[in-house]
């Protein structure tokens, strides 16, 4: 093994290859009688400890090797993936050197561990080549991920040969992208050190715009000013404002799955983290995919001031925004920054220009071009909404008065009428009946 990786020109030193080239030096000790026979065992199961938990992260199963071979061609960030995950297959002298790595993966995909499980009387590799993993729901592990690796995995076994390897592998990343950006729907921001880093969201769920019953209107805006923006038309900033409950971060949610197989990606951001803006925007704007940056429950405080980063941003100074981001943001408040009533008188004992100051805060959600209302439903939609989610559940056999007359006892206690508080119903009644 240790001769393979060695070769390696275009994914030398990739990412997550830690266990690869840890194998790969244990593979070159063994064969050159340069181990003590149970320091090295330890050391193996160490490497199949760590493939085992790249295994659940991402829901791998059949054969793990292969899985985790596939994943770091998969999640490469090198001047070879991002060209073909731009244009796919194409001419170029960089070819020669990314079929040697791939004739070299292919071997390493059918490398032959029976001499060491003999060596050292042990059976691990051959176990993870039949791996049958543990059932788990899908918000374990992270299904996105693993839908396309265990694709990928399964297309290359298939491969002849280094000529067929490579138009599989372009055509994936064609089709899913490259990296972090085209395996994973969303990512949030951690920092450290005053720097900011995109890290994947696991777990996004698959709400559809058909699953928000009501807001026909709403959901027609969304989704046209949506389509425009994956297809590289003339798409807005978006703020969805109104009552709470009404299904605002909902909609954004269902959009992104609506989307995600167009090239749509998600990136949730906190006012705290406007700082960050700037490096997040130089991060994305230059790759094959549509960003929303997705700014949930935005409201300011009059003292707050990070409103200031993100006018700039949708202003843009000397550099305009990128193409390939657009903002989305819900707020319970149609104007973004809380007003007083000293905001609304002409005096003030501070500032002398105080029509400025009101100016400048109320300007911030004037700089949404397209701004959708969400607001509380009539009795009677609410009705519909509670019966729409109740037929989802077929356990619940309650006759519609009764399920609506529960409906009613339920939203006075609380909250009041909206989408949230029916689903809120709905899985409390579900509960009782799946427990019978």
């Amino acid at each position: 093994m240790y001769r393979l990786t060695s070769k390696l020109i275009i994914y030398r030193g990739i990412e997550h290859g830690e266990i690869l080239y840890r194998l790969s030096d244990i593979c070159r000790r063994f064969y050159n009688g340069d181990f003590e026979r149970e320091g090295l065992t330890s050391e193996i199961f160490a490497q199949i400890n760590k493939l085992l938990n790249i295994g659940t992260k991402y829901g791998f199963d059949k054969n793990l090797w292969h899985n985790y071979l596939a994943f770091l061609i998969a999640a490469a960030e090198n001047p070879f993936t991002l060209v073909s995950e731009k244009v796919g297959a194409n001419d170029g002298s960089i070819n020669a050197f990314a079929k040697n790595d791939f004739k070299i993966f292919k071997e390493l995909f059918n490398y032959d561990f029976s001499d060491i499980e003999n060596g050292l009387g042990i059976d691990c590799f051959s176990i993870l080549g039949n791996y049958k993993a543990v059932v788990k729901k899908s918000h374990i592990f992270n299904e996105s991920v693993s839908q396309k690796v265990r694709e990928l995995s399964g297309l290359i076994e298939n491969a002849e040969n280094a000529d067929e390897m490579y138009d599989i592998v372009t055509w994936f990343y064609k089709k899913y992208g490259v990296g972090k950006f085209g395996l994973n729907k969303a990512f949030r921001v951690s920092y450290k050190e005053n720097r900011a880093e995109l890290v994947p969201i696991t777990s996004t769920g698959d709400v559809v715009l058909n699953d928000l019953t009501g807001y026909e209107d709403q959901k027609k805006r969304l989704i046209e000013n949506t389509r425009a923006f994956v297809r590289g038309g003339k798409a807005n900033n978006v703020l969805l404002y109104g009552d709470a409950g009404t299904g605002k971060s909902t909609s954004v949610k269902a959009v992104l799955n609506e989307f995600y197989m167009d090239g749509l990606r998600m990136i949730e951001i906190y006012k705290h983290e406007f700082k960050f803006l700037s490096e997040i925007i130089s991060e994305i704007k230059n790759r094959n995919y549509r960003f929303i940056i997705f700014m949930d429950d935005l409201s300011f405080e009059e003292f707050e001031t990070e409103y200031k980063y993100l006018k700039a941003v949708i202003e843009g100074g000397l550099e305009t925004r990128p193409d390939n981001i657009l903002i989305y943001a819900t707020s319970n408040r149609r104007h973004l920054i809380k007003e007083t009533w000293g905001d609304r008188s002409d005096r003030s004992d501070d500032e002398i220009h105080r029509s400025d100051t009101v100016q400048e805060k109320l300007s911030l959600s004037d700089r949404f071009g397209v701004t959708i209302g969400y607001f509380r439903p009539s009795r009677e939609e609410y009705y519909n909404i509670v019966k729409a989610i109740a037929a989802k559940h077929s356990r619940i056999k309650l006759e519609e008065g009764e399920l609506l007359n529960e409906a009613d006892k339920w939203e006075k206690r609380h909250g009041g009428i909206s989408g949230r508080t029916a689903q809120q119903f709905i899985n409390y009644i579900s509960d009782m009946f799946d427990d019978n």
